[in-house]
């Protein structure tokens, strides 16, 4: 077996490469991973690209298979979808889902990886971290049935947490958004839409994943009296101010953070691999096709990543390709 690979680097801000990489013999209990698909966040992994991770999160935002140090070198991702070439024989001709960056090959704990249900296909199957944000965040808010909700900022989380909602019974769901385009994208989910200054009010629940300072504020503004916004949005090394004074007290609003990182309180008896494995079977569903909006090949990323960075390429997820086994990418 060849043991060349090559992985996707950000040499520093703003500037990707690929390198080369040489793979070590798997041992008793690793396996060995052939890339079908990766994905690329415009969310987390854009802001890495530009070197927005402030130096307090180095720490708190590695990503599981990292290599090197922010703001770079470093080799970052974490939506990576193969087949097992090598390992236990339980494993081998699987396909998986792994927290790993994007590389052709790669090499990891057995444990590491989460096999893909065959209702799943491996295209789909890169959503499965950012779906496992969605289930977390479910987690956290605890929606009931009939409540008023909205999903402010139409991203890649956002919309996962949307589509999730759309099967909870009796709730009024509204994805809001100032891309008048992200309403395409609540149709084929099965949601409502609603430009900001026209969302729907008197919500139980505003679950906020835009990332900026006017979508917070105006998922305050939605909520009911009680209310509560679960906040999403990670804004790296950028301050944002919060409209806490007129009427935030008196109507007794809460704002409440939840992170991917930790398994919810609300699920303790949870793990990370049960959360994970449930996000899987929950793509499942074909409507989650929407989240995926467009597909390069693995050679293109160093031109491709600074224009998904810049949003001259607009995309919620955009899938990495990698090439057929019998090609060029055995090396």
């Amino acid at each position: 077996m060849n043991r060349a690979a090559r992985a996707f680097w950000l040499g520093s801000p703003g500037h990707g490469e690929i390198r080369e990489v040489t793979l070590p013999v798997p041992g008793e209990d690793e396996v060995l991973v052939r890339s079908l698909y990766s994905g690329v966040s415009r969310g987390t992994e854009t802001l890495v690209f530009r070197g927005g991770v402030p130096e307090s999160q180095y720490a708190a935002m590695r990503a599981p298979f990292q290599e090197g140090d922010f703001p770079g070198p470093v080799k970052y991702g974490y939506l990576s979808v193969g087949v097992v070439e090598e390992g236990p024989e339980a494993l081998v001709g699987r396909t998986v889902f792994c927290l790993h960056p994007h590389q052709t090959r790669y090499v990891v704990p057995a444990r590491a990886v989460t096999p893909v249900p065959d209702a799943v296909p491996a295209g789909r199957a890169v959503l499965a971290g950012t779906v496992e944000t969605a289930v977390n965040a479910l987690w956290d808010a605890a929606p009931l049935v009939g409540d008023r909700i909205a999903v402010v900022g139409g991203g890649m989380v956002g919309c996962s947490v949307a589509a999730l909602l759309a099967r909870f019974p009796g709730v009024r769901v509204q994805l809001v958004d100032a891309d008048p385009a992200r309403a395409e994208t609540a149709e084929a989910l099965g949601v409502g839409f609603a430009l900001p200054g026209d969302a729907l009010g008197d919500c139980d629940l505003v679950v906020h994943a835009s990332a900026t300072e006017q979508g917070l504020s105006r998922a305050l503004d939605l909520l009911a009296a009680e209310g509560t916004v679960v906040e999403l949005s990670w804004y790296g090394d950028r301050k944002v101010s919060l409209p806490l004074g007129e009427a935030f007290h008196s109507r007794r609003l809460a704002i409440r953070g939840s992170q991917v990182g930790t398994v919810s309180p609300a699920r303790a008896n949870r793990s990370y691999a049960d959360r994970l494995a449930l996000a899987l079977d929950l793509l499942a569903d074909p409507a989650l096709d929407a989240l995926v909006t467009g597909e390069s090949a693995f050679e293109e990323l160093p031109d491709v990543m600074p224009r998904l960075a810049s949003g001259e390429i607009p995309a919620l997820c955009h899938r990495v390709r990698y090439g057929d086994p019998d090609g060029d990418e055995r090396a």
